[in-house]
C-alpha cells in the first residue's frame, strides 16, 4: 500500500512539474524577434542652441538603442518622441534619474534600462532639450 501511495506521489509530481514548465515555456508570448526598425515617424524642427547640443549627444549615447530622432527601434527600445513622455507624465528629472540610475521596464516589453555611464548632467538636459524640441514639432507638449 506503501508503494503505490510512492507510486502515485510520484506520478502527480510529474504531471504537477510538467504542467509548470509547460506553463512558463508556452504561456509567455515570446517578443517578436528585433528588427530594430523605427517604431513611430519623427518630424525633426530647425535646432538650435542646447537642442542642437543634445542631436549630438543623443546620436552618441541614446540612439543605439532609442534610435535615429528618438523614434525607438523596435524590439530593442521605445521612442520618446510619444505622449508618454510628455512633460507632464514624464518630467524632466525623469530622463536624468534614467541615464544615472537605469529604468525598471513599467510602460514598455523591452526590458529594463541601465545607467547610461559617462553622461553629465549637463548632457542630459540638453539632450532633453532635443528631445522636447522633437517632442513638440510632433504635437506632443
Amino acid at each position: 500500500m506503501k508503494r503505490i501511495f510512492l507510486t502515485v506521489s510520484a506520478i502527480l509530481s510529474v504531471i504537477v512539474l510538467g504542467i509548470l514548465f509547460w506553463g512558463l515555456v508556452s504561456g509567455k508570448e515570446q517578443p517578436p524577434a528585433a528588427s530594430g526598425a523605427a517604431l513611430v515617424s519623427v518630424q525633426v524642427p530647425a535646432l538650435e542652441g542646447d537642442a542642437l547640443a543634445g542631436e549630438t549627444l543623443f546620436r552618441e549615447n541614446c540612439a543605439s538603442c532609442h534610435g535615429d530622432n528618438a523614434a525607438g527601434r523596435d524590439g530593442i527600445a521605445p521612442p520618446l518622441v510619444h505622449k508618454i513622455y510628455e512633460p507632464g507624465h514624464h518630467a524632466d528629472g525623469a530622463f536624468l534619474l534614467a541615464v544615472s540610475r537605469g529604468v525598471r521596464a513599467h510602460h514598455w516589453p523591452f526590458g529594463d534600462m541601465p545607467p547610461v555611464d559617462g553622461v553629465s548632467q549637463e548632457d542630459v538636459q540638453k539632450i532633453v532639450a532635443y528631445v522636447r524640441a522633437l517632442q513638440r514639432e510632433n504635437g506632443i507638449n
